[in-house]
Formats: C-alpha cells, sequence, structure tokens
C-alpha cells in the first residue's frame, strides 16, 4: 500500500510504495515545476522522509503534469529574497541545502526528466546518481543571462554530470543541450520515447529496491568518496562497507 506526504503546501509530493520505491515530485506544473523558495527548503525535509521514515530503497525524482522536469528557481521572487547580498546569501543556502540532501542521500536516486530541466532544476537531475530522459528534454543553465554566479558546489554537479568542457560550455554561453547530446556526453544514461520513460525508471528503480540494500548502500558512499577525494568520505565509506 502507498504512504503519500507532501511539503511546501503541496509543491513537493511524495509517495512511497511497499516495494520500498520512493517517488518525489516537483508539483507546480503551472509555473514548468520551478521551485520557490519553500520548495528548496523542502527537498531535504521530503528526502529524510522518504529514506528514514517509510524505508524507501530508491528515490525518483520526476515533474508534475507530465511535460516539464523543472524550470530551475522561480526567479519572480528574487526581487525580494535576493535584494541583496545578504538575502542572496541566505537564498543560495537553500539552494544548496537542497542539492545536497540528492547528492549525500543514503539510497541511489534517479532523475526522471521530461522537457526543460534548467537552472536549478538541472542542478537536482546533477546532484542525482542516475539520469534517465526522453527526448522531448532540453537542459540549460541561464545563470549568465540572469547576473548569477551558480554555486559552487552545484557546478561541482555539473562537471560530473556532463564533463568539464561541456559543463563549461554551458555555463559560459548559456545555450540549451538536446537530450541527444546530453546522452553522447553522458550526462543521460538512457533516452527513451516519452510513452517508455516511466515504466523505465520504475523499473530501473525495482532493479535497485530489491538489491542487497546495504550493499547498495556502501557502493554509494564508495563512488561518492571517490568523487569529493574527501578524507571524511573515504572514512566514513570504509567503514560502512566494513
Amino acid at each position: 500500500m502507498d504512504v503519500n506526504n507532501s511539503f511546501a503546501d503541496g509543491a513537493i509530493l511524495t509517495v512511497a510504495a511497499d516495494t520500498h520505491i520512493g517517488r518525489l515530485t516537483i508539483n507546480r506544473p503551472e509555473k514548468r515545476n520551478a521551485l520557490n523558495d519553500a520548495m528548496w527548503r523542502a527537498l531535504p525535509a521530503a528526502l529524510d522522509w522518504l529514506v528514514d521514515t517509510v524505508d524507501a530503497r530508491v528515490v525518483i525524482i520526476e515533474g508534475a503534469g507530465g511535460r516539464d522536469f523543472s524550470a530551475g528557481a522561480d526567479i519572480g521572487e528574487f526581487e525580494t529574497l535576493r535584494k541583496d547580498a545578504a538575502t542572496a546569501r541566505a537564498y543560495e543556502a537553500g539552494n544548496s541545502a537542497a542539492f545536497a540532501a540528492i547528492r549525500t542521500c543514503p539510497v541511489p536516486v534517479i532523475a526522471a526528466i521530461r522537457g526543460i530541466c534548467f537552472g536549478g532544476g538541472f542542478g537536482i537531475a546533477a546532484a542525482a546518481d542516475i539520469r534517465l530522459a526522453d527526448d522531448t528534454a532540453r537542459f540549460a543553465i541561464p545563470a549568465a543571462r540572469l547576473g548569477l554566479a551558480y554555486p559552487l558546489d552545484a557546478v561541482q554537479d555539473l562537471v560530473r554530470a556532463l564533463g568539464d568542457q561541456r559543463a563549461r560550455h554551458a555555463l559560459y554561453s548559456t545555450q540549451e543541450i538536446s537530450a541527444a547530446d546530453a546522452l553522447a556526453c553522458g550526462c543521460l544514461l538512457s533516452l527513451f520515447r516519452p510513452d517508455q520513460l516511466e515504466a523505465e525508471a520504475l523499473g530501473l528503480a525495482a532493479d535497485i529496491a530489491t538489491a542487497a540494500p546495504l550493499s547498495v548502500r556502501a557502493s554509494k558512499y564508495a563512488v561518492s568518496a571517490q568523487n569529493s577525494g574527501s578524507d571524511q568520505d573515504w572514512q566514513r565509506a570504509a567503514d560502512i562497507a566494513a
């Protein structure tokens, strides 16, 4: 039986099945699933609920409405929430905490991407372990058009997802990346027709959820330690493996 919860006044939806598959939906389709500040700040709690409360062994992140993953941050809030250096730092701290919650989630996170995946939405996808998409997916980082500096941790995720040169091109030029190009550079694991994506994401999630959970968790921490190069991460990975 499915268990449901919601965060940020229903703009973040979570559901966990008895198959140990969790789903987190960015639920603002009328705004192309752009995230407001409350949504950014709710993402860590939503992931914690899925993993710690209802024992999800894998989480799929998706956008509501069947059209777009996420247009990123809701820039309509910027005049208030990024009006000066202090408020901008506070706002970006919420963004970074959301990216970190995905990146460091104890269980694998799959991003299932349709349509627009821009800015902070791309940051969410880049922080995930695995990215699947349908052939409507489009990727871009428009920070340079908005006069913003993308958070450092999110840039690191983008470099891991896209590779150094492709990440530089995306950040400097703001040009869109097609689904085919994202697949070719390794940003996407697989690309599907729109009618296939959900079933393929659920199938992969089921494979992960039925694998030995402690082994999967140890593997995630080992890969994370390799990426970060942090002594603390190496020690944590070694402890979990032991």
